[in-house]
């Protein structure tokens, strides 16, 4: 009879990475296009609520080494299954815009090889003067270029360049790390009554 119930706890912790991960697409699924969203800082809080407090009880559940790493390929999980999510949001208008300046930063990676990867940030005139910036361009433009930037009329979505990447990346990511939480839950020994 033990058992049973024991077999059923180790069930239901296999199962909290789908479960936290269909609540993160809810919540960032609401929080992007729902028809009455809550402010930013609402948005992030209660992501954050998720993904801290989904990890932790992953931890607690599986315990050892098994659960450290689940804990960690989970947060990641819903980290991605939270960018995915983004990405698939519709930015319904499309403007074209003039390249005003263009600022390229450096940035160090903290990864093994150090490698640097150089971010292109641009400040365009836009009819009705939306956006004003495209963080994170994929390539230099120069100054009076025109570029069609995809945007959220409601400001609640970043703008992006039109026909940018779609979801694919973040959503197989979400998908490797969060099955890799399940099967170290499900494969962790049960503990020996």
């Amino acid at each position: 009879m033990q058992e049973e119930g024991t077999h059923g706890r180790w069930s239901a912790v296999a199962a909290l990475p789908a479960a936290a991960a269909a609540l993160v697409y809810a919540w960032a699924r609401w929080c992007s296009v729902g028809a009455a969203p809550p402010s930013p800082t609402v948005a992030v809080a209660g992501g954050a609520v998720l993904v801290l407090g989904a990890s932790p009880a992953y931890a607690v559940s599986v315990r050892g080494a098994c659960g450290l790493f689940g804990a960690l390929f989970l947060a990641l999980g819903l980290l991605s299954t939270a960018a995915a999510t983004e990405r698939t949001a519709a930015r319904a208008e499309t403007a074209t815009c003039v390249v005003r300046e263009v600022r390229a930063e450096t940035e160090a990676s903290l990864g093994e090889g150090g490698a640097e990867k150089t971010v292109y940030r641009l400040a365009l005139d836009c009819p009705g003067g939306y956006p004003g910036e495209l963080k994170d361009a994929p390539s230099p433009l120069s100054r009076g270029a025109e570029v069609r930037i995809a945007h959220d009329p409601r400001r609640r979505l970043s703008p992006v360049p039109a026909g940018a990447a779609g979801p694919w990346e973040p959503a197989l990511s979400a998908l490797l790390l969060l099955t890799s939480a399940t099967v170290l839950a499900a494969h962790r020994r049960r503990p020996q009554p």
